[in-house]
């Protein structure tokens, strides 16, 4: 008996020093921070009236700070200049972004948790029934600088010509500038546009998807042991369906629970 108290002693004191080890790397200030983009609906939605953050972000900064037992605070932002920034000055602990290219060699990123797709909303009269038929010639193409559906678009359209807003426009202003003919299409990711659709008479969102946005957290380079606790974290959140509920309570159009990377 006297054994087997001092193995569950020791156990559970092996757990408070993993625990402790663990706040100190994901929250050194004693609080949990994150951040997002708040024009981004597949991240997380802002309250226009009581500022309160609901969706994947508020999720999992919640759970996370839960397991750790911390308070935490999660900050919406409005781009993804904005995030990067606040990760990489330490502002935050840990920031949620679209897994890009040219964003990895300022962050570090964690597994994916989610998948999105990217769309086209154009006109509901226009000629275009998928997306290779938005790249043709004489073809304008909307879409924000910097989000990840706009860097595919200019990466990898070939004849038709991008133009790059410099931030999110409300979905009436989005519309007009498509009725109006000033851009052919609209790209953003199908949760947008399909909310621009139904905002929106007049138009319609291509059926199919012309590139897959993976969504994930960052890190301040170089700190590959907050990596590490992170990716255990969303494993164990994918696992257990948890992060399937959250994007079933968000509502998101197009958006799936990112398979488990292997390693």
């Amino acid at each position: 008996m006297k054994r087997s108290v001092i193995l569950l002693v020791l156990v559970l004191g092996s757990a408070v020093v993993v625990w402790a080890q663990s706040r100190a790397l994901l929250a050194p200030t004693g609080t949990l921070r994150s951040s997002f983009i708040a024009t981004n609906p597949v991240q997380g939605r802002v309250d226009a009236k009581t500022g309160a953050v609901s969706g994947p972000a508020e999720d999992l900064t919640r759970e996370l700070a839960r397991r750790l037992g911390v308070p935490y605070r999660v900050t919406p932002l409005p781009d993804a200049g904005a995030v990067l920034e606040s990760v990489k000055s330490s502002r935050v602990d840990i920031g949620f972004l679209a897994v890009e290219a040219e964003r990895a060699t300022q962050v570090d990123f964690s597994d994916a948790y989610s998948s999105s797709g990217a769309a086209y909303a154009v006109r509901a009269n226009a000629p275009f029934q998928n997306s290779a038929d938005v790249d043709r010639a004489g073809v304008t193409i909307g879409a924000i600088s910097g989000q990840a559906p706009e860097v595919y678009v200019r990466e990898h359209v070939k004849n038709a010509r991008l133009q790059s807003l410099p931030s999110v426009p409300p979905n009436a202003d989005m519309g007009k500038m498509l009725l109006d003919g000033k851009v052919d299409a609209f790209a953003a990711n199908r949760t947008r546009m399909e909310e621009l659709v139904r905002d929106v008479p007049g138009l319609r969102v291509l059926p199919d998807d012309y590139m897959a946005t993976l969504q994930a957290l960052v890190v301040a380079k170089g700190k590959s042991a907050q990596l590490a606790e992170i990716n255990r974290f969303l494993a164990e959140v994918r696992r257990s369906g948890f992060m399937q509920a959250s994007l079933e309570r968000a509502k998101v159009a197009g958006v799936k629970v990112a398979p488990e990377q292997k390693r």
